[in-house]
């Protein structure tokens, strides 16, 4: 029985599921273009597509760790008051380093580096974690949750019938239906 056990097996033991939804998640979050590149022909930015109950399990790993990002960005615009401009290893950066405003400003930043590392041990990519803090952090700033949305598909996977589903963050591509409600009014 499996009575007080959460979350689906997926028909993996537990190391199997915790490395695909790590890789699942990075593919997530690396799928998000950054601002001022070009999206690759044929790919929608921000984007996987998956099985519904895979979706379904993912989605929370994914939300916590836009959380952890979301915590970080005010204890980095706390630490930006003591931070310098200097070039590293010059005299003047000795000097901050030297002085009691490093001291504080190593206090202020010390708990987003916290939350870099724990998002880093989740996902054990660099390039996942500098999307994740970089642009979804920032993006979903005023957002209190629900960063991602599941959305079934029409088709089922070939090979076994599996259901699938895209999970994608939210944003850019948000349907209006106040503004096409206004359209369809104003004809």
């Amino acid at each position: 029985m499996r009575h007080r056990r959460s979350g689906r097996q997926l028909g993996r033991n537990a190391a199997h599921r915790r490395a695909m939804f790590r890789n699942m998640a990075c593919s997530l979050i690396t799928s998000v273009v950054p601002a001022g590149q070009d999206v690759p022909p044929g790919r929608v930015p921000g984007r996987i597509e998956t099985t519904v109950e895979k979706a379904k399990e993912l989605r929370p790993v994914v939300e916590k760790l836009v959380t952890l990002a979301k915590r970080s960005l005010a204890h980095v615009e706390a630490a930006e008051q003591f931070a310098t401009s200097a070039v590293r290893n010059t005299p003047e950066w000795r000097e901050w380093r030297k002085s009691d405003r490093w001291q504080q400003w190593n206090k202020a930043i010390a708990p987003a580096v916290a939350l870099r590392r724990r998002a880093f041990a989740a996902l054990r990519s660099r390039t996942a974690v500098d999307l994740l803090f970089g642009e979804l952090g920032p993006k979903f700033r005023t957002r209190p949750g629900g960063y991602t949305r599941i959305v079934r598909l029409a088709r089922v996977r070939l090979g076994d019938g599996g259901k699938l589903a895209i999970i994608e963050f939210v944003g850019e591509r948000d349907r209006n239906r106040a503004r096409r409600a206004a359209i369809k009014v104003g004809e």
